[in-house]
């Protein structure tokens, strides 16, 4: 019974094999073997599984299978084949010679054995080449590098080619096995830059993608070493050390998913250890005076990349546990830093805002409330631990941490201005002498003052000396982050129009005052950033946001600003806001009449809309903004690498290009600008809510634009993905049409996107819209479908048995929309043109396919009615049976009177379709011609 059952399954696996179902396959043969003693059956199933693996590319698998059936029988000519070509994948090429030369020695006139072995031939004299020629490239370089009196042209020829080479498979693994690494830490101990430099990124190279060599060299090189090295106060030997240890997490993490063929996985102990150890040196760099600003920064990026969770799905966030346990104080050390002290550390612009950005991303990991409690304690024990009556530096740290924090995770900033002394402490270091305490308080208050009870406690308290330190101070520093506070504090109210928290006119004054600083360019770049940022608030008000963009120099330098390749991108944040606020790109909350009635009645405040929040003053806004350049700052801005470009900047940025799509006129500027292709990255990664919006903005251009000229190459193919996610049926009504106008586009430029458009599965989703109610989203799916049937995968959808598509088809045909019956009509034309099947499965779908067709060809619009005589032409020309069918009806008459109509150069290609369907007629013998 057993065997009959096995003889079964082995059967039922073939049919699963020529099916192309290689998986069921598979498992047909897998459980065959298990019912089975008989030799030559298992050697059968061995080698069949074998085949399997071969085309699911599972190749360790499909050469132990066909070694099993070799096992068995020696001279199994198939199995051994198939064991060549799975060892030729796994690029044990020697191995596979010797398979495919006892193949070729049993059937020596097998011309498939005959080329193999010749291919196999020169693949492994080539690799024996490379290897021997790698070896003595390898030895040579190093000769020339460690050589003292080596010319300079020559040596920097020798680091530059040492690189490449560490960066290709073949070449870094030559190095590791001649002694490379030990020559390398010769290298590291010339202390010559340049040769320090090229070992560094020779060792990022080799440790890409090898789990093995990225653990012998960090254990070679030491991790205290690499550390010190990116320390140092030279921008790119500590980028390179930077790489280098992304290279090393990367692979000790298995986050480089790269595939190596010729080498097995290597097999190395837990790498969690040597993982902890790198967080915890990186760590210790935040708090040392001996690392250098860019050390601190690029330590800083790395534990921003690689401790919070990429993914909140995964449940594990040990590493983030382990950084909040043993560094939050280390990071509440360097957001605390007050450059003007003589404690401070060494920093950079960027320094405090990269560690409130980690502390932010810390928050954000943390699972629970318990871990969420621990890590409010831990900021609490350290800011009440720095307070000291007796020492003011202390007070200025601990006033300068809140406001870090306040930059980072809002509601634990928020919970920690609660605690007793501190907001009484912002507002007695505004009164203090000492310019660098009115600068932190100062800065605290603006980051106070984020939520409107926080900004009334600061209006009653803090405003009048923020206004009497504007108007004693000499220091500009000051002066403007004043200024920011009082444009923070009048905009507290947001963009209602009946919360102003000044007097009518003084936060215009306050916007001219920010514009002026912006203008000037003898003021540094970080001065000039907080004028932004003051704009950035007080541009909730309408009056503020239409003065700035009628002021064409106040515009452009922002964009100047965002523009600039400096390393402090802080700005971005702040001109995305203001950007956003100019164009009303925030979301607003629906008013429902009711409940403001119900509101006033109660004697409640109820928002109130300025006027020039109305839609004319919005699209002048943008007009002005587009006529400024704002497409090429945004550009720039979206190009920006760094970790100051978090997700929420990318969601505002995404905002405003939305606001800027939305009228269909303006669409070539932006394309022409290069905002289609700065669109896609924004589509791609960031929030939920910054992605849908950019894919919105891309639908929008998708639309109307040549897909070749908005997004040219490669491009277009990644569009098609953010474009099938706005089909979901969370997404609105407006969203999944544009997507539809879109796909329609798209998919009428070649074959190779609609494929695309397939394999994103957008197929179900098309076809659901074809059932809409709504008559524009119907009408919008159907055009789709038409440009989508000329795939020839789709052609097989509607020749599967069991399915409606076809009969959905045909009856979107009789529907009373011409736009509608015009795509309907189109790609059911194409359907019975391409397959005669179709045309007989046309005529059982539904008994009304006469009457539709007859009224079709009939139609008043010239388009519909000639796809309408297509159709007549395809099932005449399919079979002389339906050609009866139709003589009979009264489509004969139709096409007689089509066919006999007055020559009219419109309606030419109707007429000469009717006369090729009534040539049709004769050609069958149903009619003859009348003399």
């Amino acid at each position: 019974m057993a065997e009959a059952e096995a003889v079964q399954l082995k059967e039922e696996g073939n049919q699963h094999f020529q099916d192309q179902d290689y998986k069921a396959a598979e498992k047909s043969y897998s459980q065959a073997l298990k019912l089975t003693k008989d030799k030559t059956l298992l050697a059968t199933l061995y080698r069949n599984r074998a085949a399997c693996g071969l085309k699911m590319e599972s190749y360790v698998q499909a050469a132990s299978d066909a070694s099993r059936a070799i096992d068995i029988n020696s001279s199994d000519i198939k199995a051994l084949y198939r064991r060549c070509q799975a060892l030729e994948h796994l690029g044990k090429l020697d191995q596979a010679f010797k398979d495919v030369q006892r193949c070729a020695t049993l059937e020596p006139r097998n011309q498939n054995f005959q080329e193999t072995l010749r291919r196999l031939n020169i693949s492994i004299q080539e690799k024996l080449r490379v290897q021997f020629s790698t070896d003595s490239r390898v030895q040579k370089m190093f000769e020339i590098l460690l050589d003292e009196n080596s010319e300079a042209e020559k040596l920097e020829k020798a680091a530059n080619n040492l690189i490449v080479l560490g960066r290709e498979e073949a070449g870094a693994e030559r190095i590791f096995q001649n002694n490379g690494v030990a020559l390398l830490l010769q290298l590291l101990d010339t202390k010559r830059p340049e040769l320090v430099l090229a070992a560094v990124r020779t060792l990022s190279g080799m440790c890409t993608g090898h789990r093995a060599r990225a653990t012998a060299i960090l254990h070679a090189v030491r991790i205290d070493r690499i550390c010190s090295l990116m320390a140092v106060e030279n921008e790119e030997m500590s980028l390179a050390v930077c790489n280098l240890l992304q290279s090393i997490i990367d692979s000790l993490s298995g986050e480089d998913k790269r595939e190596h063929r010729g080498k097995e996985e290597a097999l190395v102990l837990d790498t969690k250890k040597d993982l902890k150890l790198i967080t915890s040196h990186l760590l210790d760099m935040l708090a040392s005076k001996k690392v250098s600003g860019l050390g601190r920064d690029q330590a800083l990026n790395l534990l921003n990349k690689n401790v919070p969770r990429k993914d909140l799905a995964i449940h594990d966030n040990s590493r983030t546990i382990y950084v909040v346990d043993n560094g939050l104080r280390k990071i509440l050390k360097v957001v605390g830093q007050v450059p003007d002290l003589p404690s401070c550390l060494p920093l950079t612009d960027n320094t405090r805002m990269l560690a409130s950005v980690l502390i932010n991303k810390l928050y954000d990991d943390l699972r629970c409330d318990p871990e969420r409690d621990h890590f409010r304690k831990i900021c609490e024990e350290y800011i009440t631990g720095t307070f000291d009556p007796q020492d003011m530096d202390k007070n200025v740290s601990a006033i300068q941490t809140v406001s870090g924090i306040l930059q980072g995770p809002l509601d634990l900033g928020n919970q920690l201005l609660g605690l007793k002394g501190v907001m009484e402490m912002m507002v007695a270091l505004c009164g203090s002498e000492r310019e660098q305490d009115q600068l932190v308080a100062v800065e605290a208050l603006i980051h106070a003052s984020t939520k409107l009870t926080r900004a009334s406690f600061i209006i009653t308290n803090g405003v009048s000396l923020l206004k009497e330190i504007y108007k004693t101070t000499k220091n500009e520093k000051i002066k403007i982050r004043t200024l920011v506070g009082l444009c923070k504090l009048g905009s507290a109210g947001g963009t209602d129009y009946g919360l102003r928290q000044f007097a009518e006119g003084s936060t215009e004054k306050l916007a001219k005052q920010c514009r002026k600083w912006l203008c000037n360019a003898s003021i540094d770049t970080q001065t000039r950033r907080w004028a932004v940022e003051g704009l950035a608030y007080l541009t909730l008000d309408a009056d503020v946001k239409d003065d700035f963009v009628q002021d064409i120099p106040a515009l452009q330098a922002m964009f100047e600003l965002a523009k600039a390749k400096t390393s402090d991108k802080t700005i971005l944040y702040s001109v995305a806001t203001t950007l956003v606020n100019c164009t009303n790109s925030y979301d607003v909350k629906e008013v429902i009449p009711e409940l403001v009635q119900l509101a006033k009645f109660s004697k409640q405040h109820v928002p109130e809309e300025h006027p020039k929040d109305k839609k004319d003053f919005i699209d002048m806004r943008v007009k002005r903004l587009l006529k400024a350049g704002i497409i090429s700052a945004l550009t720039c801005m979206v190009k920006a690498d760094s970790a100051i470009l978090t997700n929420q900047t990318k969601e505002l940025l995404a905002r405003v290009f939305l606001a800027l799509c939305d009228n269909p006129k303006d669409r070539g500027t932006i394309v022409a600008q290069g905002g289609g292709k700065a669109l896609i990255p924004l589509a791609l990664e960031g929030t939920d809510v910054g992605k849908v919006k950019a894919a919105h903005a891309l639908a929008k251009i998708a639309a109307v634009s040549n897909p070749d000229i908005a997004f040219p190459g490669e491009r277009v193919y990644e569009v098609v993905r953010p474009l099938v996610r706005l089909l979901d049926t969370e997404r609105d009504g407006l969203q999944n049409y544009e997507a539809l106008l879109s796909l329609t586009n798209l998919s009428a430029r070649s074959d190779k996107l609609r494929q695309k458009i397939i394999k994103e599965r957008a197929l179900p989703d098309i076809e659901n819209y074809m059932f809409e109610n709504h008559d524009q989203l119907r009408q919008a799916a159907t055009e789709c479908m038409c440009n989508m049937v000329a795939n020839k995968e789709v052609q097989e959808r509607f020749l599967a048995d069991g399915n409606d598509r076809l009969k959905l088809v045909v009856l979107l045909c009789g529907e009373d929309d011409d736009k509608v019956q015009n795509a309907a009509a189109g790609a059911l034309a194409m359907l019975t043109a391409a397959h005669k099947k179709l045309c007989f499965k046309m005529t059982q779908v539904t008994s009304q396919w006469l009457e539709i067709l007859q009224r079709l060809c009939l139609h008043d619009r010239l388009s519909v009615q000639h796809r309408g005589l297509v159709i007549a032409y395809n099932l005449l020309s399919a079979d002389a049976e339906l050609a009866k069918k139709l003589v009979e009806s009264e489509l004969l008459e139709i096409l007689t009177i089509v066919g006999k109509m007055e020559p009219d150069e419109k309606k030419e290609a109707v007429i000469q379709t009717a006369r090729e369907c009534l040539i049709k007629f004769m050609d069958y013998g149903f009619i003859k011609p009348v003399s």
